[in-house]
């Protein structure tokens, strides 16, 4: 009896240790339906998020009427759409309860039944339909064609109930984050604004002296409520025309350089300029698209980098306006011709029409610098394929950072900034990404 106990116990145990494999086995299994095993958004691929900002990018270069301050802002709220309309299938979300004055998300019903690149597709396709109202016919129906074509290919492997369910969401996502947008104070950037004159207040430039560019874009709602705490840079170099002066000599200094540039400054001026391109906003949408392909970046990380690659460069250029607007300086064209004598002088790349500290460019591109830097650590090498339509060569950095720095000093070599307003844009960009990145709880690898 003893005997035949022992022997049932280790049939007992063997049996169990089976049970194990057997279980293990069909734990460690791929699923066969998506959502086995639980349906997160770091399991699917960047490939929608990849198509979509060559699609923004498109609508970027073709639609009349866009300018530096309007694409970035169209950036950010994609993004921030892009992100919501996946939120529930990641680990962590970030901007939760940090976006500022954005209430009643809608929420799936089961995010088991969630198919996210399909929720991200039908999201992003909503954004760009209502921000590029003044796009062509042809981009207009390259939009649906996009969101026609992504879904198709979603329905290979995905029945079409769950794809159903995943572009009502998205949608209704897309138009919570739309509604959100229309209250930023963008609608009243252009309201009436009289400059103020004297010596050393900025005045139109050449060649187009166009009016001062959206001079209430400083009053619009950041997306991270307290992004601009503590940016704003003291005040500018004091004006003076001696000849001996501070202000005089920053000036000289822009016309020196612009006397001896390198084929390569040029070159980095002209590559930089974004205009004809993709803004500045536009370049950085366009580096991102370069680095989710070289990091091969999962869906959640892609939507993450891209709501906040797109929310760096608004609350920074919003910050750079309020400073822009408040000191109001004089641009270097036009103390170069009218205080020095070069009257026949002119900036390498049209001065921009609105007035000059600090580096607008600068204060965002050190912002998604950061960011960058915080999401992917140190990329190493990267090159810049950007203007490769328009035959530029590539450039390449070894780092995010690098990429700031030229952006910086491009704008001296570009003769449209001095040299002080470049070092304040440092700071400002910096700063703005600090705040960001702290009320976010996103931190250095």
């Amino acid at each position: 009896m003893k005997q035949s106990f022992s022997i049932s116990s280790r049939v007992l145990l063997y049996l169990l240790f089976c049970s194990g494999l057997v279980i293990n086995f069909i734990a460690c299994k791929k699923p066969d339906h998506p959502f086995d095993g639980g349906n997160k958004a770091s399991r699917y691929s960047s490939e929608v998020i990849d198509k979509w900002l060559t699609m923004q990018l498109r609508l970027i270069r073709n639609t009349p009427g866009l300018n530096g301050l309007v694409v970035p802002r169209y950036h950010a709220y994609s993004g921030v759409a892009a992100f919501l309309s996946i939120a529930p299938g990641t680990q962590v979300n970030p901007f939760e309860g940090k976006l500022n004055g954005l209430t009643m998300l809608p929420v799936p019903g089961n995010t088991k039944k969630v198919f996210w690149p399909a929720s991200v597709n039908a999201a992003l396709a909503s954004m760009n339909r209502g921000f590029f109202i003044t796009a062509s016919n042809i981009d207009k129906a390259a939009i649906d064609s996009l969101e026609t074509a992504l879904n198709n290919s979603f329905l290979i492997a995905q029945n079409s109930a769950l794809i159903s369910v995943a572009n009502a969401f998205g949608k209704d996502v897309a138009d919570a984050v739309f509604s959100w947008a229309e209250t930023d104070g963008a609608n009243h950037a252009n309201d009436p604004y009289t400059p103020p004159t004297g010596p050393g207040l900025w005045v139109p430039t050449p060649p187009a002296f166009a009016p001062p560019l959206l001079p209430n874009w400083r009053n619009n709602r950041t997306f991270i409520a307290g992004s601009g705490d503590n940016t704003q840079p003291g005040p500018p170099v004091p004006y003076s025309e001696n000849p001996k002066s501070p202000f005089f000599q920053m000036a000289k200094h822009v016309y020196d350089v612009s006397q001896n540039l390198t084929p390569d400054q040029t070159a980095m001026a002209i590559f930089w300029r974004d205009g004809p391109g993709y803004t500045p906003g536009g370049h950085w949408i366009s580096i991102l698209q370069q680095v989710l392909q070289q990091t091969n970046s999962h869906l959640d990380k892609a939507a993450l980098a891209y709501a906040l690659t797109g929310i760096c460069i608004n609350d920074a250029l919003i910050s750079c306006w309020q400073t822009r607007y408040h000191y109001n300086l004089v641009r270097p064209v036009t103390y170069i011709q009218n205080v020095m004598g070069y009257t026949n002088w002119n900036s390498l790349i049209p001065t921009p029409p609105h007035p000059e500290y600090t580096s607008a460019h600068t204060a965002l591109s050190v912002a998604v610098a950061k960011a960058f830097t915080v999401l992917y650590g140190n990329i190493g090498s990267f090159t810049d394929h950007t203007y490769d339509y328009l035959g530029f060569v590539p450039r390449t950095y070894d780092s995010f950072h690098a990429i700031a720095e030229e952006v910086s000093i491009s704008r001296l070599y570009a003769g449209i900034h001095y040299e002080p307003s470049l070092e304040a844009g440092v700071i400002q960009g910096e700063k703005v990404a600090e705040n960001i990145l702290r009320i976010l709880k996103l931190k250095d690898k």
